[in-house]
């Protein structure tokens, strides 16, 4: 069903209004949908190349504005649609995560969680929902998402668009290693940022 849906999908990225679509799959990836923004962003780079600053930032705005939805579906419907949705990602129950963010270390411990499912392959709907879910601090959840999200697609762009097909197939084959990477230096980023915040406030 994932591939078939897969196959539709970049065949999306040939449709005159591939823009607005970009924004809609990457608004409902970050709560529900399983196909990742990417899948449209490379193609699309591809055939225009000198609109790739734009390209990334429909994505990324599309993909926080989703996240806040999954964040709030967490946060007032998780037990009506939230445990829905984690059951077709085969996850059964999260309430134990709610003690694992009573300390601080849990608090970094979700951050680096948000920041490595925000910039890798690792299915962020089920992040946004958690976070909401544990009552996850809102203006960080929501710092973090747009510092990944945004860092993976403008990555992706600016390299497909300046780069072309070349950079697609190197990019499919080492993203993993490379998320992990940035995953790690954009959670030292946001521990640095938590705890100036938390010494200012």
């Amino acid at each position: 069903m994932f591939k078939e849906l897969y196959n539709k999908t970049i065949k999306l990225a040939g449709h005159r209004k591939s823009k607005f679509i970009l924004g809609f799959i990457s608004f409902i990836e970050s709560f529900i949908f399983p196909i990742p923004p990417d899948v449209l962003i490379i193609p699309m780079t591809i055939a225009r190349k000198y609109e790739w600053i734009k390209i990334a930032f429909i994505a990324t705005i599309g993909s926080v504005l989703g996240a806040c939805l999954g964040y709030f579906i967490g946060y007032v419907f998780f037990n009506e649609i939230g445990l829905k949705i984690f059951e077709i990602y085969g996850v059964d129950d999260a309430s134990f995560l709610k003690d694992k963010v009573s300390s601080e270390g849990g608090v970094i411990a979700w951050i680096t969680l948000l920041a490595i499912a925000g910039f890798s392959p690792v299915p962020f709907k089920l992040l946004t929902i958690t976070s909401g879910f544990i009552n996850f601090n809102i203006f960080y959840f929501i710092l973090i998402s747009l510092l990944t999200r945004g860092s993976r697609f403008f990555l992706i762009a600016f390299l497909v668009g300046n780069f072309g097909p070349t950079m697609k197939k190197i990019i499919e084959k080492k993203l993993l290693k490379f998320s992990i990477f940035f995953s790690i230096i954009l959670v030292v980023f946001a521990y640095l940022i938590y705890k100036f915040l938390n010494n200012f406030i």
